[in-house]
């Protein structure tokens, strides 16, 4: 069976399912993305790992996992998801230390998460891409004026956008500068990583300006 390589493309937070999330996954050489709900931690911890300037004053578990491995020379090559049953996706780990490959069991979430601390690929078979895959319809217009980021957050797959349920859980439009540097630093303190990558977009969106 063949591999196809995917790329994180956003996190998207459900308005009508609490504490649910979608990872949303992309397919190199192809338009199709492949969404995976998951929990609120691991959706925190895929967050900060994509947001380079925000750092945890403590490491999270799969920081944790990372300094472990690093100490004893594993590393982590590649993750693979491998099988797709009654809607759960299911993956493995590729890990080699002294020369030796050993394949770890894991859940799709906490993969990927390990993944993008080792700079490590993600691959899924074409056969799970085929039957799990979807084309996400943008408006072309839209498409031109958002910017090309890792940090996109894509609501489609939900059957209700959060359009539909009014606003966004996080507005910070009225808030200056400073109040934004603020809160910053308190979601970061209190370790609240997807309103800390929130604030980050808003202040992005307006030095950009």
């Amino acid at each position: 069976m063949s591999l196809v390589r995917l790329n994180i493309k956003g996190i998207s937070y459900s308005q009508t399912q609490n504490g649910a999330y979608a990872l949303i996954l992309n397919e190199v050489d192809g338009e199709r993305k492949l969404p995976i709900v998951i929990g609120a931690f691991e959706a925190q911890s895929i967050a900060i790992a994509l947001e380079k300037e925000i750092k945890p004053p403590r490491p999270l578990t799969h920081d944790l996992f990372k300094n472990f491995a690093d100490r004893f020379d594993v590393i982590v090559k590649q993750v693979i998801i491998h099988k797709l049953v009654d809607g759960v996706f299911y993956s493995s780990i590729i890990c080699e230390r002294d020369k030796i490959e050993e394949i770890i069991d894991a859940r799709t979430s906490d993969a990927i998460a390990l993944a993008l601390r080792f700079n490590a690929p993600i691959f899924t078979y074409k056969t799970i891409l085929d039957k799990a895959g979807i084309y996400l319809k943008v408006n072309p217009k839209e498409e031109e004026e958002q910017p090309d980021d890792e940090s996109i957050i894509v609501d489609e797959i939900f059957t209700e956008t959060s359009e539909t349920k009014g606003q966004s859980k996080y507005d910070f439009s009225k808030l200056s500068l400073q109040e934004l540097y603020t809160q910053l630093d308190g979601a970061v303190a209190n370790e609240d990583y997807e309103k800390a990558a929130k604030i980050r977009d808003e202040i992005s969106r307006r030095d950009q300006k």
